[in-house]
């Protein structure tokens, strides 16, 4: 896009582990040069809503960031020194130690759970472990921390049982909701609509965000350890969400998934689609010649895409090695090829 070919030509050399004229870089330049085409031309912002598909996709997106604020994360890390101070921990700066520890470490089995086990497996399990732990948490709290006289034995072992939870829910949350949400995110939208997308949704999470750290401290006055049952609320109704309407990604290129929305894969069935089970080239957004607004597919005039791709492959594609940043072709058999390019 900026012009730097002979240095992207070799970032992807070091990335491969290959010559700079492997057929496998020849390949990811022609995907990368056809993103390109897809993301040129003028976009109206509203075509997020008004693209092919792209309605249900952004206002899931929203609201998947919306609910990964209502599963309560925040009302802990915002408020636990409020909350543990019951139970001695006066210090906020070992509780933001505590919760920020346990964050961090759960993070990373979210990468195995996310890759071994899919983003639906991963985010239904996740919301209904923090839906577990918000009632124990409130129920705890409201029934049993709250009666019981400050500084006496009973306030400190619920204290304490208060902060197991807390830690769970946090181990759920980092494993699945916090990190997985901007991964599926990612994932369901072309190139032309992405950047729009990305920047709703994440304003969602950040309005959400800031709404929650303003009123959680009323709530929690007026109705105390009753507002973790709220989130557990708020929780299962982001499993069902995930479980109804989320179509899983994982090990799917973005072109796969974009296919997946547009041809109305049930989400339920959504992890036993394959590419095989549509005979024709992937409908995919990007290979659309959309009207402005996204709301009709115009009419492609082949003939001219043909020898566009003609004068591209001769240039991009070429047999020119020497003088510039062209590229080679390099007639390798199939199987030296590394087996994700070949798929």
């Amino acid at each position: 896009r900026k012009g730097f070919h002979k240095r992207a030509f070799q970032t992807m050399q070091k990335f491969y582990g290959v010559p700079v004229n492997h057929r496998a870089i020849a390949i990811e330049t022609a995907e990368i040069n056809a993103n390109i085409r897809a993301s040129q031309g003028s976009h109206a912002w509203y075509e997020v809503f008004t693209g092919p598909r792209m309605g249900y996709r952004t206002t899931l997106a929203m609201a998947l960031q919306m609910f990964q604020q209502l599963t309560g994360a925040n009302y802990f890390f915002y408020y636990g020194t409020t909350i543990f101070a019951g139970v001695g921990i006066q210090n906020s700066f070992v509780t933001a130690m505590i919760l920020g520890g346990v964050n961090v470490g759960a993070t990373f089995f979210g990468l195995y759970f996310v890759e071994h086990f899919g983003r639906r497996k991963c985010l239904v399990a996740g919301g209904l472990w923090m839906f577990m732990c918000f009632m124990v948490f409130a129920s705890i709290g409201h029934f049993k921390f709250k009666p019981a006289l400050e500084g006496s034995h009973d306030a400190k072992t619920f204290g304490t049982v208060l902060i197991v939870f807390a830690c769970l829910f946090i181990c759920g949350f980092a494993s699945t909701w916090g990190p997985m949400i901007w991964a599926v995110n990612s994932e369901m939208f072309p190139y032309r609509y992405r950047a729009n997308a990305m920047a709703l949704a994440t304003a969602s999470n950040w309005i959400w965000n800031f709404l929650l750290g303003f009123f959680s401290p009323f709530i929690t006055g007026a109705i105390d350890f009753n507002y973790g049952y709220v989130f557990a609320g708020c929780n299962l109704v982001g499993v069902a969400i995930v479980y109804f309407f989320l179509i899983e990604s994982s090990n799917r290129t973005i072109e796969e998934v974009d296919t997946m929305y547009l041809i109305h894969v049930p989400p339920l069935k959504s992890s036993k689609w394959t590419s095989e089970m549509i005979e024709r080239e992937l409908a995919g957004s990007d290979n659309m010649q959309l009207a402005r607004g996204g709301r009709k597919v115009e009419k492609r005039n082949r003939e001219e895409e043909a020898n566009a791709q003609q004068v591209e492959g001769n240039g991009v594609l070429g047999n020119n090695i020497g003088g510039g940043d062209s590229l080679p072709q390099h007639s390798l058999p199939a199987d030296e090829v590394p087996a994700h390019i070949q798929q």
